[in-house]
């Protein structure tokens, strides 16, 4: 009960004074001067303005409030080693039945680092779940946090923190923990295609040992070098990037005996491959409609160096015209066939025949470069059917399908076949969903027989249009009509030129992304998602490794032709395995090398700082003298007092309460009010009337 006193007047401020102020100063005179009944009529006075002034008890009924205490409790990947977790149990457990026993709590459990987001997987943040269990909270009401933890926080404040009440932590694993890491000093993020790449590297000890340790180095999942490093030194690398496109590097050392873990045993670097400019040799064998087409698209291209000759003066033209009035070049057919082919990414013949320009010796080099990794495209007119056909000569050994002599002049609409449908150079083309496709017609196909490699368009009659072959360790195309400047001109509405003309080269050349039989997997937030490319109708399962050793499988649904699709939600951060078939990937899922395994060794000393500026404190679960968990005991305090002991905690309770209800009792109402004023006036009027 809370009894106080409230003056609720009968007339207002300023008409009381008007009443009361004359009255009193009368009083006042005659007590000044010692008059009869002047007492009496003071007293009376005081009893008027007590009346007027209506002064009432009040008592308030009041509930007492909580205070609000936060319990934080860590849940992220490092509690999971050892015991850690085994001893956060206990921990919660037990200090949840202890503050059961206060009426004046009021617990909030908060599990902190086991969120499906890849950033709270990655870091452990407990003050930005403090923050969030206290959101709700008045500051007079809260009366601390407990965080029950490995001491590995990511988000102490830089400061003092804004936390008014005291803020302890508990701290899992054991005193003297033991462990080894490595990590990257320096990883560039890109590097150049087949080109060495520097790197340093680090490996580090809790116990700050010296000597010297191995290092096996892979790309891509591919051991390339056991490296000697010295524990403590940075040290340097040179890697070379393999393909272009994401490639992951991995260092890693063995296990030491009595180390906490080994997933800090390994760093990752993501370097994207950039290859550099593409050397391409363009060869026309005459000015024709649709020249310029493949000139425009290459020179188009940032990523590529284009050498375009074309022969506008064949050996056996003889107009008389004398040699010194020719402004054209000679030919360099020894330096480009001979000295320098092997600089070249791919070489494409357009319309080209055989007139002796290049001595017969020459196709046999060229054929060479395509059996040890060239590339060469075809890009026959009616020319690869007559007698000057370079079939004709050494170069038959490379190309995947010889003429028949027939040219067939034929309107026809490009179509892909069932294998081009599937195939990652003309799957998708813009135009190709509908029937007809939606691009113009072509009117020369030039018919071939006995076709080898992969036939991925038709033309006329079904003919085979694009033929895309290996040889050996290199790749052959041919594009079997010189009407594709037909879609450059836009000529009925034109045709997606740029789209095939440049994936032909793209594929020529290597390019992974255009593959037929290629399998990537990509860490998406705590997703791993799985992408296959086949000419197989159904590629089959999946089969994951994770960081922890556990498989997975992981069906593959089709999404369009030639391409299935995969995913999984992990909880797990690290790189995954990923296998189909007689094709493996790797993928990193959550960010590389995450802090949460940058130092997994448990300690006080982040939390200490913050919890002494809140009068708070830090302790181990399990101290160094003890093998079991050693709760300290709970004291409700005074927000003034001492918040923390050798063996005990202390929570601030609050002063806050909510009034339920309120009972009025005036002084001056009733019978009673009453009486006591006609006492007053009584016992005046009597004195004055003697």
């Amino acid at each position: 009960m809370n009894w106080s006193i409230s003056f609720e007047p009968l007339l207002s401020w300023p008409l009381l004074a008007l009443v009361l102020v004359p009255l009193a100063l009368l009083a006042l005179v005659g007590l000044g001067f010692r008059q009869r009944g002047a007492v009496l009529r003071f007293v009376a006075l005081l009893a008027l303005a007590a009346a007027l002034f209506n002064p009432v008890f009040l008592n308030e009924e009041r509930e007492p409030l909580k205070s609000v205490v936060a319990l934080i409790v860590d849940r992220s990947q490092s509690q999971d080693i050892g015991d850690r977790t085994k001893q956060t149990d206990q921990a919660v457990a037990g200090l949840q039945q202890r503050l059961g026993r206060f009426k004046q709590f009021d617990v909030r459990v908060v599990e902190a680092g086991k969120s499906d987001a890849a950033e709270e997987r990655t870091e452990t943040r407990l003050f930005g779940a403090l923050e969030g269990a206290f959101r709700d909270v008045p500051p007079s009401r809260i009366g601390g946090a407990i965080m029950i933890t490995d001491g590995e926080v990511h988000d102490t404040p830089s400061g003092t923190p804004d936390f008014n009440a005291p803020l302890h932590a508990l701290i899992t694993g054991n005193e003297h923990e033991k462990d080894r890491r490595i990590r990257f000093e320096n990883a560039p993020r890109f590097g150049l295609v087949g080109k060495p790449l520097d790197m340093t590297y680090r490996v580090i000890s809790t116990e700050n040992e010296t000597g010297p340790v191995d290092v096996r180095v892979s790309v891509n999942g591919e051991q390339v070098s056991v490296e000697h490093a010295t524990v403590g030194q940075t040290m340097p690398l040179q890697v070379t990037i393999p393909s272009a496109g994401r490639n992951i590097i991995e260092l890693a050392i063995d296990r030491e005996p009595g180390e906490l873990t080994d997933a800090n045993n390994r760093a990752i670097a993501l370097v994207d491959g950039i290859r550099e400019n593409l050397r391409v040799l363009l060869v026309s064998g005459e000015p024709h409609a649709g020249e310029r087409t493949w000139r425009n698209l290459l020179k188009s291209d940032a990523s590529v160096d284009l050498v375009h000759f074309t022969i506008l003066r064949p050996p056996e033209k003889q107009d008389g015209t004398p040699i010194n009035e020719l402004s054209l070049i000679a030919f360099p057919t020894r330096e480009l066939f001979v000295e320098k082919i092997k600089d070249f990414d791919l070489i494409i013949f357009d319309r080209y025949q055989h007139r002796d320009v290049l001595p017969i010796l020459y196709y046999d080099y060229i054929s060479e470069y395509v059996e040890k990794g060239g590339a060469l495209l075809i890009a026959a007119g009616p020319e690869y059917a007559g007698e000057a056909s370079i079939a004709r000569t050494p170069l038959i050994s490379a190309l995947p399908a010889m003429p028949t002599g027939e040219v067939v002049d034929k309107a026809f609409y490009p179509r892909l076949t069932e294998l081009g449908q599937r195939h990652p150079v003309t799957r998708g083309l813009d135009g190709s969903a509908t029937e007809p496709p939606h691009w113009s017609r072509w009117f020369r196909t030039i018919g071939v027989q006995n076709p080898q490699g992969e036939v991925v368009m038709k033309g006329a009659d079904n003919r085979p249009l694009l033929l895309l072959d290996r040889k050996g360790e290199g790749r052959v195309g041919m594009l079997l009509s010189d009407q594709g400047w037909l879609w450059a001109r836009g000529f009925e509405g034109g045709g997606p030129h740029v789209q095939l003309y440049r994936r032909i080269a793209h594929w020529l050349m290597k390019e992974p992304e255009l593959e037929e039989e290629r399998l990537t997997a990509e860490g998406r937030g705590m997703v791993l998602e799985i992408r296959r490319q086949t000419m197989a109708d159904d590629p089959g399962p999946a089969q994951i490794i994770t960081p922890s050793g556990k498989t997975l499988t992981v069906k593959l649904d089709k999404s369009e032709p030639g391409v299935f699709l995969g995913s999984v939600q992990t909880s797990e951060i690290g790189l995954f395995q990923v296998a189909n078939g007689d094709l493996t990937a790797l993928a990193h899922v959550g960010p590389v090398n995450a802090p949460e395994f940058a130092d997994v060794v448990s300690t006080q000393e982040r939390l200490k700082a913050p919890a002494e500026a809140t009068g708070g404190s830090v302790r181990r679960l399990v101290p160094s003298t003890a093998s079991d968990v050693m709760l300290p005991s709970i004291v409700p305090v005074r927000s003034a007092g001492e918040a923390s002991g050798s063996d005990w905690i202390g929570l601030r309770t609050t002063d806050d309460s909510v009034l339920k209800a309120v009972s009025r009792v005036p002084l001056f109402g009733g019978f009673l009010g009453l009486g006591l004023l006609l006492l007053a006036m009584g016992s005046m009027w009597y004195r004055e009337g003697r």
